[in-house]
């Protein structure tokens, strides 16, 4: 019989969301050695490798994203199966923040899915900055809040929630362009409040590397257009990466780049049980 076991689908996204096999182990109630025999046994039945495993812990493959986004939707489709079978539908309204770097090219063609997936659920939906929504959030005006955390610069969350994406930071350019070492870099950057603004400039800064502010964006979109037109050279995550814009070949001086976390802010002490389910519909979702 051709498909998918769900128990090992359920696996491969807690090893992608926890970032190793040992940390997903507790989510899915098995051992360590239990976990990568799931693993193996799926990569069996998909007759390629879904993860690759390093000292930093594991990433999925081109082909494991690939699977991970169906096994999310099949997933979310057996929860919803399950909680509707037992009378349990999710019906209300939800206020959800998302940061403006969030998958930019396909976050209308996830909500339209979640849509259509729950169609009781009414959603509004704001795309701020990470700080900017941070605020908010403290301020009860959102619901739920998908930020995007930089290692070392996202200190104020020191609760942070569930992580639904890990993704690499990259150095991007027009196609084409390349970095001459010893001359400046032409910096593209979105307002110094956000704390990629921070990151790259203090990184630039610690590593000696010469640089101007060629441009200051005001938006994620404004900062690919300005990328597309070879304004200059721009740190964004990868799925930022748009027409016209493409990783800097071999980009010499320019020093490497962590992965970054988009994660829920925290739930509130005393939040409903809708909000705390829906938190859990989009972390099905919006993979």
């Amino acid at each position: 019989m051709q498909g998918f076991d769900l128990e090992q689908l359920r696996t491969l996204a807690a090893v992608v969301d926890a970032g190793s096999l040992t940390a997903a182990a507790p989510r899915v109630f098995l051992s360590q050695s239990s976990v990568s025999e799931q693993v193996r046994k799926l990569e069996e039945r998909a007759g390629q490798s879904l993860l690759t495993r390093s000292k930093a812990g594991v990433a999925p493959t081109e082909a494991g994203l690939r699977l991970l986004g169906y096994a999310r939707r099949i997933l979310a489709l057996s929860d919803e199966a399950f909680r509707d079978l037992h009378g349990e539908t999710l019906e209300g309204e939800l206020r959800l923040a998302v940061t403006d770097y969030f998958r930019p090219g396909d976050l209308t063609q996830l909500l339209a899915r979640l849509g259509e997936s729950y169609p009781q659920v009414r959603l509004h939906v704001s795309i701020l900055k990470s700080d900017a929504m941070r605020a908010a959030y403290a301020q009860g005006e959102f619901d739920v809040g998908l930020a995007m955390n930089v290692a070392g610069v996202s200190a104020a969350d020191a609760r942070p929630g569930a992580v639904i994406r890990r993704e690499s930071l990259a150095w991007l350019g027009a196609s084409g362009m390349r970095v001459v070492r010893g001359e400046p870099v032409r910096l593209l950057v979105l307002p110094e409040t956000c704390s990629l603004h921070q990151f790259t400039v203090a990184l630039l800064r610690r590593r000696r590397v010469p640089y101007v502010l060629a441009h200051v964006a005001s938006g994620v979109a404004g900062l690919q257009s300005a990328l597309a037109a070879g304004l200059g050279v721009a740190c964004l995550n990868e799925s930022a990466i748009s027409d016209g814009v493409a990783r800097l070949a071999a980009p010499h001086g320019l020093p490497a780049l962590p992965r970054v976390a988009f994660q829920f802010m925290p739930g509130r002490r005393g939040e409903t049980a809708f909000v705390a389910r829906a938190r859990e519909m989009l972390a099905t979702h919006l993979v």
